[in-house]
């Protein structure tokens, strides 16, 4: 057995690197831009606040950020994001990652013109392959999600896509019962929201929830409060509704019909949808379906926005000079969206404050 206690260097990162912006933050952690000062070098560093003490609910507890270093460090991928170094100070655990520059795949996929299903599964199957290459080591990563896969550079035709954020990840053991409540409700299987044992399965539901959401803009379970989110999901209460699914492929369907199932013993697995006649077409005519077959870019779009919006859980100013600069970035109508916006703030800050009371879940 190794030793519990990982081994982190106990110097200060602010001698090794140059620290620079900041490129995002979570609930514990905020990611900065960083440089290596001896090779020129530039990482993401990403710094964890730690627990301390076991009654605080602040910072994240220091098993927690071992186990996501101890994943970090056995995974190399091409589409999984690497680990360079790890540093700790009294109050942060600081994990110098490779940068991922080219921002996240929706942010891309939100600015182009056209986008065909053989183009979409170019981008499906990459993050398949990081998921197999994880399966194939047992780690779950439990936190798939559009926010978690990004690109390493945008600036080429079939851009490279990374799996990010292991906060979330486990290793299954043989034997080992593992039963957690977490991720994020639009995204997580049945068996989470159910508090039933996990495992690598509900991986694969979440890239179905996320298929399905590439290819039409439109979100499976999506409800208006969260509890509606999690009863639809135990239900498994979704459809290919015609107004977003009308240019899709019976392939395509097919795909995110065998990943959205409640069984976790009928799900495909992750060799299975890699095999997936619509992920490697069988024959010339599923070939040339999925290269006629059309994402719908336009609601895409739309729900881009408001996807966006809500996740910067923000009130009406905000929302519209967030508004104005997508516009600018998806050439949207500024009028309806506008709209939209405003009145959706206000419903969600009423909502929030009628929730307030109550939020102790981890689900969130």
């Amino acid at each position: 057995e190794e030793p519990n206690m990982e081994t982190f260097k106990q110097q200060k990162v602010e001698d090794f690197y140059d620290i620079g912006e900041e490129l995002g933050s979570g609930q514990f952690a905020i990611v900065k831009k960083c440089r290596e000062k001896s090779t020129g070098l530039e990482y993401a560093a990403k710094f964890i606040k730690k627990r301390q003490n076991q009654a605080s609910r602040r910072g994240v507890q220091r098993e927690e950020i071992e186990r996501e270093v101890n994943i970090l460090r056995q995974v190399l991928h091409p589409n999984v994001i690497t680990l360079h170094d790890v540093y700790e100070n009294r109050t942060d655990v600081v994990l110098i990652l490779e940068l991922v520059s080219g921002g996240e795949l929706f942010d891309f996929l939100a600015q182009k013109e056209s986008l065909s299903e053989e183009e979409a599964t170019s981008f499906i199957k990459q993050i398949l392959e990081g998921v197999n290459y994880l399966h194939a080591k047992k780690i779950a990563h439990f936190d798939l999600k559009p926010e978690n896969i990004m690109l390493l550079d945008k600036d080429i035709p079939i851009p490279h896509i990374k799996l990010i954020d292991f906060g979330l990840a486990h290793e299954i053991e043989d034997g080992v019962e593992f039963k957690s409540i977490f991720g994020t409700p639009e995204f997580v299987a049945p068996e989470i929201v159910n508090y039933e044992p996990l495992g690598l399965e509900a991986d694969m539901w979440s890239i179905g929830v996320i298929t399905y959401i590439l290819l039409s803009g439109a979100s499976p379970f999506l409800g208006d409060t969260k509890q509606e989110t999690l009863a639809n999901i135990t239900a498994v209460s979704y459809d290919f509704d015609e107004e977003f699914f009308s240019q899709t492929s019976e392939l395509a369907k097919d795909f995110i019909r065998k990943l959205l199932v409640k069984e976790t013993r009928k799900r495909l697995t992750i060799q299975e949808a890699l095999t997936h006649p619509w992920i490697m077409p069988v024959d010339n005519q599923q070939a040339m379906v999925r290269r006629e077959s059309l994402i719908n870019l336009e609601n895409f779009k739309k729900q881009y926005v408001r996807r966006r919006w809500k996740l910067s859980f923000s009130i009406v100013s905000l929302c519209n000079h967030l508004t104005r600069s997508l516009m600018k970035k998806v050439h949207l109508r500024p009028d309806e969206d506008l709209r939209n916006c405003e009145s959706d703030a206000e419903e969600d800050i009423a909502r929030r404050k009628a929730l307030h009371p109550r939020r102790r879940s981890s689900t969130s």
